[in-house]
């Protein structure tokens, strides 16, 4: 695949889990070594969706920027940067906002979601975040998106409007393409029909890489299996121990056919800690990493600073293009 510039984002919820992990940040690792133009934002703008306090926010911000450079993003090899520092995105949400009808929004699932989350009011911000979403992609005219599967309609919704946009101003934006994970979605150790998340209110639910071994431990041994001692792959039928075999094969880089071959004979209580153990393992280094580039704020401030003064420079003769296209100058 010819990938030209590709630009993908996280929310800062402090440090990730281990969905966020396998899903994403490990794919961002290799992708930077891949292409040769790559953005990674910390979402701080997308944040607000979901009400958060200050102080939460700005420390957040600096556990996630430290937990994904401790995950092996290196700052020379991309541009790592927080969205708001770039005014130009929440600028250029506003001009597809305008070319975009509400309807559509309505229908995007994670608006239904999440509004319920809100007690069924839902802010302006919760249903127009998509339209945010698309102009930070079509700001550096981004050609490739790395996506899960829950942020294909949001992808969508970008190409379609930088498809109407091409058509009522003339051809001006590439139509991105999804880059698709190919780990299996993780998900939570107390409930494998839902994902892993950061809001699960079941705290053995959700592993966090900055987790202590003995942490990470006493989550997979609670880990929701079922009556059947025997390790085997069927995630429709025995999502609990599926959940397992995925994880291990991906912090391991085995099948699940090879996962499956060496655990012959393992009752579920056992290859709980065999998984248990490789997740340590994965993350024994990056946990030691986190710690250092906590201790430096400064540093993970100027990391971020540096990066968004890189994206100001490659979305503004951009932007000024957008500008003079859609009339203002």
């Amino acid at each position: 695949m010819v990938m030209d510039r590709i630009f993908s984002g996280i929310q800062p919820t402090g440090t990730p889990h281990l969905g966020n992990y396998l899903g994403a940040i490990q794919n961002w690792v290799n992708l930077q070594e891949e292409c040769s133009s790559v953005l990674y934002s910390i979402m701080d703008m997308h944040s607000l969706t979901m009400p958060k306090e200050p102080a939460v926010l700005r420390q957040n911000i600096l556990d996630t920027t430290a937990a994904i450079l401790a995950c092996g993003i290196d700052p020379k090899k991309c541009f790592l940067f927080r969205q708001s520092l770039v005014p130009e995105h929440a600028e250029l949400a506003w001009i597809l906002g305008c070319l975009t009808n509400v309807p559509r929004l309505l229908r995007l699932p994670q608006w239904k979601m999440k509004r319920a989350s809100q007690n069924n009011e839902g802010t302006v911000g919760l249903l127009t975040y998509p339209v945010l979403q698309a102009a930070d992609i079509l700001l550096y005219k981004s050609t490739h998106v790395p996506v899960g599967e829950d942020q294909v309609l949001h992808l969508e919704l970008a190409q379609d409007i930088a498809q109407h946009f091409n058509k009522k101003y003339g051809e001006f934006f590439p139509v991105p393409k999804a880059i698709l994970s190919t780990t299996k979605k993780i998900k939570s150790l107390r409930d494998p029909t839902v994902k892993m998340s950061k809001s699960d209110p079941q705290k053995l639910a959700t592993v966090n890489i900055a987790d202590s071994p003995d942490e990470i431990v006493l989550k997979f041994r609670k880990a929701v299996t079922d009556f059947t001692s025997e390790v085997t792959f069927d995630p429709d039928g025995r999502p609990g121990v599926s959940n397992l075999v995925s994880i291990h094969a991906a912090v391991t880089g085995l099948s699940i056919k090879e996962v499956l071959h060496q655990s012959a004979g393992l009752d579920t209580a056992r290859y709980k800690m065999v998984v248990a153990e490789s997740v340590i393992q994965r993350f024994a280094p990056i946990r030691n990493e986190i710690k250092k580039l906590q201790e430096d704020k400064s540093h993970l401030m100027k990391v971020l600073e540096d990066g968004a003064e890189k994206a100001k420079e490659l979305a503004a003769p951009i932007y000024q293009e957008i500008r003079r296209m859609v009339g203002f100058q």
